[in-house]
């Protein structure tokens, strides 16, 4: 077990090293990005990349506190599923309302790893290849579909 700040230490060793091994991938449009902090350029909604002591996850946010607001930009990403389906990979889940970790209702779309943790050095790898793979994958969709949520 570890105590609030090694673990803290630990995750911030994770995140920068995944920075650092992320930071020479271009972004599908040739441009170099902080993969870290992807930024989508549309308000509300967010590219998050996130790992546990249980899993590795990958999700695209809506977090308007309009709900028809946060809905119409849902429904506008379901409208052009079958082309985020042709640039990622892997089981996503369409959560048209979730809470998030503080009770607010969100829109999600999320695929998840099981059995990694960010706490086994030795999972690192795993994780990466997992994070690296949805990220681009996102980033490659978000690069065809973004002028089109943009007002």
């Amino acid at each position: 077990m570890y105590s609030k700040n090694e673990a803290s230490l630990l995750k911030k060793e994770f995140w920068t090293a995944f920075g650092t091994y992320m930071k020479p991938i271009p972004s599908a449009s040739g441009q170099f990005i902080n993969w870290v902090n992807y930024k989508t350029g549309i308000k509300h909604l967010y590219f998050r990349a996130d790992v546990t002591k249980r899993q590795a996850s990958v999700s695209v946010e809506i977090v308007h506190s309009d709900n028809e607001e946060r809905a119409t930009l849902f429904e506008k990403l379901s409208m052009v599923q079958s082309l985020f389906a042709a640039t990622t990979s892997g089981e996503w889940f369409w959560q048209p309302e979730v809470y998030d970790e503080n009770g607010q209702p969100i829109s999600r779309i999320i695929i998840v790893k099981e059995n990694l943790n960010i706490f086994n050095k030795a999972d690192w790898p795993g994780i990466i290849s997992f994070l690296k793979e949805q990220l681009t994958g996102l980033d490659a969709f978000w690069i065809l579909v973004k002028d089109s949520f943009e007002v």
